[in-house]
């Protein structure tokens, strides 16, 4: 019994943050989310994303307003998207504790949802209307079918987002982490 301490502290406490830019984020790669369907169907709007606006800069679609809009909400929802892979793939929203995560991912996938299916019909309508030259024909054309694919990539996000979001009713501490 002599090896036996005294006085023993049966309190816990949490480790302190040290200070220093090493230690402000927890940062460590989830490899678990790209092999989920949310991960995955991330990675295919990327991909996809990336090839309509891609195929729609390589025309000159400065010719037809409505090509404007494709253009803009293609990069624009190909920027936000990245940027959300990093922020799911890191997994720094577990230390943007502060953000509703459940409800932001469902609001930005029914919002990319919306905005690519006005730029699917914006760019299918105006396909009739651009016949010179006929190379940029085939560009919007592919570009029109890419931007129903990643459309209905964003309506799968959104209804994994919903049901996220929803929860199961079970314990509120795993429905907090995004899918």
């Amino acid at each position: 019994m002599a090896d036996f301490p005294g006085k023993v502290s049966t309190e816990t406490s949490s480790p302190q943050p040290q200070t220093g830019a090493r230690h402000l984020m927890n940062i460590s790669m989830d490899l678990i989310f790209i092999k989920t369907i949310p991960g995955i169907l991330l990675l295919m709007e990327i991909v996809v994303g990336l090839l309509v606006w891609a195929l729609i800069s390589s025309a000159s679609y400065q010719m037809i307003p409505a090509f404007g809009w494709v253009m803009f909400v293609s990069v624009t929802l190909w920027i936000l998207t990245v940027v959300l892979f990093i922020i799911l793939f890191l997994g720094i929203y577990q230390n943007l504790s502060f953000v509703p995560w459940a409800l932001a991912l469902m609001v930005f996938y029914t919002a990319a949802t919306v905005l690519y299916f006005t730029a699917f019909i914006a760019n299918a309508v105006s396909i009739s209307t651009y016949y010179y030259p006929i190379y940029n024909y085939n560009c919007m054309a592919a570009a029109a079918f890419f931007g129903i694919a990643v459309t209905l990539m964003y309506g799968a996000s959104t209804f994994f987002a919903y049901l996220d979001w929803r929860g199961d009713g079970g314990n509120a501490a795993t429905s907090t982490v995004p899918v």
